[in-house]
């Protein structure tokens, strides 16, 4: 056997094991190998319920007494009382009504999960549990040290017993694995095998080899995104762009004329943009600012300075409405230097459409603003020299590619915004030395939006104030997690939340927007909106990016626990952008029931600042999706956090020191891993 051979070789596999395993993508030796624990129990935490203190807790126990009961329609609360025979303590579940038959005949658990106040009294909520025959039966598990537990992800009917036992068949085969990292790594940096790594992830000994097999394994992540960053800057440096000089008396003219001054980092970023299209090679470079820091100002500004060097604009916008409002930016700001602005989406059709073609074709259009109707083979640049992606995280490599392409002689240059902001760990190990603008300020005279975090119990004074800002000629945002009643039945859905809505304020206009409506059906709704048409506009999270409604003064946050940090603050931009008066914004998390508020919202009830929440959103739940489905996935890390500064530092020295020893990193690079191209996707803009 080698490590492509099938799993239906390992002894013990049988057909029906095979299909389980191919179901979750296990076919070869390799691949199971490779199929990492989920998460680890260390069983010296284990403790008495006598010793038991608040936070993360192991313990071992039955349940005395344990009901199930159901607090409003759908949701169920399942309670327990948890004894080892002398001490108890009470367990909670919420949305979990098997586990009334689960523990109803007294067998002992090992139960695992976070012991804390909540409804008045300590409790612990939600927590696994595993059963003694679970566990691997060479181990004690009675608190001693050394007895660190793989718990594997369990689903389509694998089980966790069923993996160990392959994994401990083919113990010998890990011996065999190759190395990833090139030798001289492996030396200067003192990191045990791979394949070592790897045997001691799935079979801890002692917490110490346990700790290095951690920490060979995080480096490999770390040191491969890292890597993967600077081949693309390598290979962006190695293309022709045009060489596009700064116009800085063209730009003056541009700044004097804005109704506002620009804050300091946008004159900053301005210059970086300048300065970086007049270079050889193309510019490839990443504008991110919190929401209404003013990203469309500095991007009309690079755009000035491109047509007043003779070139084309193409700028990209991921939905009508929003490249309607891009469009209309541009026009205000731009159209008294004498610049035509084209705007193009599938709506555009017939004459209207086929002059617009022939105008970009000959020259005659300097900046076309559009969705991705921008990309089809008929649209032709007579010479596209920037392209700017708002919202970039939401394109894919092959639409960037597409638009890219449309510049017939050299690469034009690439500006990219984000309203995510990144933190700075996460920029430096996505993209390296790539050019980074960063809009910290907010534009003067602009409010923070209060948000208050409020129990489902207590709405009176948030309908008070709903009430008071629209008979003051303002509008609401209304979100909801679900488009209709499923599993999750506590969770509001449009359906159910327009009905309360109606009740409540039956004498304001309510529109309804979710994403299972046709694309144009929801254009229209958020035209009628930005149209004052209506007074509420109830919506799932598609209008959590880009939407720009000046008017809208409050946005209310069903079920805000059930949103991650980064999503709450994206909604909560939705309010407080300007216009309709000026005046006051606020924002609420409903929370979904009585509860405790988790940290995420406790923290962004502190703080408008993006870039905060940011950096805690990624101390509090590590990297996962701050920065987006990035182009081609996810950045699933099964071991780095890109938090840990220390480890980003360690391998941005080793990627340096391998790039210095040429030979070596050629030889690297012939044999680089899969993996490596794939992190390349994930870090590339463009």
């Amino acid at each position: 056997m080698n490590l492509n051979s099938s799993l239906g070789l390992v002894k013990g596999v049988g057909e029906k094991t095979l299909e389980k395993l191919e179901i979750v993508n296990l076919r070869t030796i390799g691949d199971i190998l490779e199929f990492f624990p989920r998460k680890y129990e260390d069983f010296a935490s284990l403790t008495s319920l006598s010793e038991i203190k608040p936070g993360k807790v192991l313990f071992k126990a039955y349940a005395e007494k344990v009901s199930m009961r159901r607090v409003r329609r759908g949701m169920t609360i399942t309670e327990a009382i948890l004894t080892d025979g002398k001490d108890k303590i009470k367990a909670i579940w919420f949305n979990q009504p098997y586990r009334v038959k689960q523990l109803q005949d007294e067998e002992e658990f090992f139960f695992s999960g976070k012991y804390e106040f909540n409804y008045n009294r300590y409790q612990i909520t939600n927590p696994s549990l595993m059963k003694r025959e679970e566990l691997p039966k060479n181990q004690n598990f009675s608190g001693k040290d050394g007895e660190i537990v793989p718990i594997y992800l369990q689903k389509k009917g694998l089980k966790t017993e069923t993996i160990r036992k392959i994994l401990a068949e083919l113990k010998p085969m890990m011996k065999i694995l190759p190395e990833t990292l090139p030798e001289i790594i492996v030396r200067k940096e003192k990191l045990i095998s791979r394949a070592q790594a790897i045997e001691w992830v799935h079979f801890p000994g002692s917490a110490e080899e346990f700790n290095l097999a951690l920490e060979r394994l995080a480096f490999d992540e770390i040191f491969e995104l890292i890597l993967a960053a600077k081949l693309n800057k390598i290979e962006n440096e190695q293309l022709h762009g045009y060489n596009i000089e700064p116009k800085i008396q063209d730009v003056r003219q541009f700044v004097e004329k804005l109704p506002f001054d620009l804050t300091q980092s946008q004159r900053l970023a301005s210059w970086e943009i300048m300065q970086n299209m007049s270079q050889d090679f193309p510019m490839n470079r990443l504008l991110q600012g919190d929401v209404g820091s003013g990203k469309t100002t500095v991007a009309a500004i690079a755009a000035l300075n491109a047509v007043k060097n003779g070139y084309q604009v193409a700028v990209f916008a991921p939905t009508e409405i929003l490249a309607q409002q891009l469009a209309e930016n541009f026009s205000k700001t731009l159209a008294w230097c004498g610049i035509s602005i084209g705007f193009l989406s599938g709506k555009v059709k017939g004459k209207a459409r086929k002059t617009l073609f022939e105008n970009l074709k000959n020259g005659n259009l300097d900046i076309l603003v559009g969705t991705s109707a921008i990309i089809q083979e008929k649209v032709e640049f007579s010479n596209l020299g920037l392209v700017i992606i708002d919202e970039q995280h939401r394109f894919g490599v092959a639409q960037r590619q597409k638009i890219l392409e449309k510049s017939h002689q050299k690469m034009p240059h690439l500006l990219a915004m984000t309203a995510t902001p990144i933190p700075r760990s996460l920029q430096l190990t996505l993209f390296g030395d790539l050019g980074i603008s960063i809009l910290k300020e907010k534009p003067e005279g602009r409010k923070p939006v209060q948000t208050e975090i409020i129990s489902p119990a207590s709405r009176a004074p948030m309908n008070a104030r709903i009430r008071a800002e629209v008979l003051n000629g303002r509008q609401v945002f209304v979100i909801v997690p679900a488009i209709q009643e499923g599993k999750n039945e506590e969770i509001k859905s449009v359906e159910a939340e327009f009905k309360r809505l109606k009740r409540d304020f039956k004498e304001f206009r309510i529109l309804q927007l979710h994403g299972k409506k046709k694309s144009e059906e929801k254009e229209q709704i958020m035209a009628d909106f930005l149209a004052k048409k209506a007074d509420i506009l109830l919506s799932t999270t598609v209008i959590e990016v880009g939407i720009n409604v000046p008017n809208a003064s409050v946005i209310v946050i069903e079920n805000a626990d059930r949103f991650g940090l980064a999503q709450l603050h994206q909604l909560r931009g939705r309010v407080g952008r300007g216009g309709g008066g000026g005046g006051d914004a606020f924002c609420y998390l409903v929370m979904s029931s009585n509860a405790k508020p988790p940290q995420r919202l406790q923290e962004i009830s502190k703080t408008n600042d993006g870039f905060i929440l940011a950096e805690k959103d990624l101390e509090l739940r590590g990297a996962g999706e701050i920065y987006g489905k990035s182009q081609s996935g996810e950045i699933n890390l099964e071991f780095a956090s890109i938090g840990d500064t220390k480890m980003i530092s360690r391998a941005q020295s080793a990627v340096d020191f391998l790039f210095e020893n040429q030979k070596d990193w050629q030889e690297y690079l012939r044999e680089k891993p899969k993996s490596l191209e794939k992190y390349q996707r994930l870090t590339l803009l463009n």
